[in-house]
C-alpha cells in the first residue's frame, strides 16, 4: 500500500511542479496574466510549488525505507525522475502543442526506465 501511495503522491506532486515550472510560459496567451512582470510570475510559481511540496514531502517520508517505507533513497529519486519526465511529456503535448516531438525524447525516456531497472536490480 505504501508503494502505491508514494507513487500517487509523487504523480500529484509532479503535476504541480510542472505547472509551477512551465505553466507560466503560457501566461502571454491568458489575458490578465500576459502583462505580469517577472517577480509576479515567480510569486505565482512559488504558490503553485507550495502544493508540490505538500505532496512531495509526504511521498518521500512514506516511501523512504529509513521511515519504514519500501524504497531506499536512490530508488525514490529515480522513481521521482521518471514520473517527472512522464508528467512533463503529457503536459507538454497537451499544453504546448506548438512544440515539436522528437523520437530522441522517447529514447531518453527509455534510458530513464532502464535506470529504474538498474536501481531495483538485486
Amino acid at each position: 500500500m505504501s508503494r502505491l501511495l508514494t507513487i500517487v503522491l509523487l504523480i500529484i506532486s509532479n503535476a504541480f511542479m510542472v505547472l509551477a515550472w512551465y505553466g507560466h510560459l503560457k501566461f502571454q496567451e491568458w489575458g490578465k496574466f500576459s502583462k505580469l512582470g517577472l517577480i509576479s510570475v515567480i510569486l505565482i510559481s512559488w504558490g503553485i510549488a507550495l502544493f508540490e511540496y505538500m505532496f512531495q514531502v509526504p511521498a518521500n517520508r512514506i516511501g523512504y525505507s529509513g521511515n519504514g517505507g519500501p524504497f531506499n533513497l536512490f530508488q525514490l529519486k529515480v522513481i521521482q525522475e521518471v514520473i517527472t519526465l512522464l508528467v512533463f511529456v503529457i503536459f507538454a503535448l497537451l499544453v504546448f502543442k506548438n512544440e515539436q516531438w522528437k523520437w530522441d525524447y522517447l529514447w531518453a525516456l527509455l534510458c530513464l526506465i532502464a535506470a529504474v531497472y538498474f536501481v531495483f536490480r538485486k
